[in-house]
């Protein structure tokens, strides 16, 4: 379901015929051009996305005589589509507009020309429809890498990352971590609006990050790329030392590089973050520190 004045607000479109119609039943980042429809072929007809009229449909339709004009919309309107966009600046005629409030269905109008309303359009759907959850954890940005912060209540999450804005790096949430799966490859963080910007310190209690640092060190929203769990430092765990095989956890059904990072005092948890973060990044571009050594060390044994 879509909002319907949320779709009008984000798209910048005009309401050409109002509908008391408050959510949209539109499941899908998908759009239907009704051309075929509209000349009479519903066999395949995509009735549940929005329909979208530009030069073609409008042009057909303005050459028809006034009774065909009037019988194809009236068997279109039939249907249970669940709104009408007309781009290039169209109108809708004295007909269509009578016939549109009859069935109660929102017609919109949008400047943009078809082509680049629907890419508009697609990608607000795609952000609207995308799958969400949300997490306890703590999500930042570190050379452009963004990275979340998991592990359990009180082992330095909060901490580790005010560090890191320290360095100059930007937070994007503390604590709840809003999910949304953008694709197949691909998620997005954010902190709910209620608690943007601000982070619990114990001892200190909720401070205020973008007051205190600046615009520059928060941001909205950011990819995950990577996942570090922290945990307390336990003697009779063996942790990696090496890093030939990567790990990942899964999120969303999402494959998400991740590393275990035990904590004990003496550590320095940003410095730690920001080289996982610069290593992930060599690691996108093709070099593996870890197999370059692996590499070295076999050579030698060869000679």
């Amino acid at each position: 379901m879509v909002n319907l004045a949320d779709l009008i607000r984000n798209l910048n479109l005009r309401v050409l015929s109002p509908s008391t119609r408050e959510e949209l039943a539109i499941d899908a980042a998908e759009f239907n051009r009704p051309g075929l429809q509209l000349s009479g072929y519903y066999e395949h007809f995509a009735m549940e996305r929005p329909q979208i009229f530009g030069n073609a449909e409008m042009g057909y339709l303005m050459g028809l005589p006034e009774k065909d004009r009037l019988a194809a919309i009236k068997r279109f309107f039939s249907y249970d589509i669940p709104c009408v966009i007309l781009c290039r600046g169209h109108t809708l005629t004295p007909d269509m507009l009578a016939l549109a409030r009859a069935r109660n269905l929102p017609v919109l109008g949008s400047d943009m020309s078809t082509t680049v309303f629907i890419v508009s359009a697609i990608m607000y759907l795609n952000r609207v429809l995308a799958p969400r959850m949300t997490m306890h954890a703590v999500l930042v940005d570190v050379y452009g890498v963004g990275v979340l912060l998991t592990g359990d209540s009180g082992v330095g999450k909060s901490e580790a990352a005010l560090e890191l804005v320290k360095r100059g790096h930007q937070l994007v949430a503390d604590d709840v971590v809003d999910i949304c799966r953008v694709n197949e490859t691909r998620l997005v963080g954010e902190a709910p609006e209620t608690i943007r910007h601000f982070m619990e310190i114990r001892g200190i209690g909720i401070i205020d990050i973008r007051q205190m640092y600046g615009i520059g060190s928060v941001l909205m929203s950011k990819s995950i790329d990577l996942e570090i769990h922290l945990e307390q430092w336990n003697e009779a765990k063996e942790y990696d030392r090496l890093g030939l095989d990567d790990k990942f956890t899964t999120i969303m059904e999402v494959q998400v590089p991740t590393l275990v990072l035990p904590v004990k005092p003496g550590r320095n948890l940003a410095i730690i973050i920001e080289v996982a973060a610069r290593n992930l990044s060599l690691k996108r571009m093709g070099y593996s520190a870890a197999r370059e050594l692996d590499r070295r060390l076999g050579d030698l044994m060869n000679q």
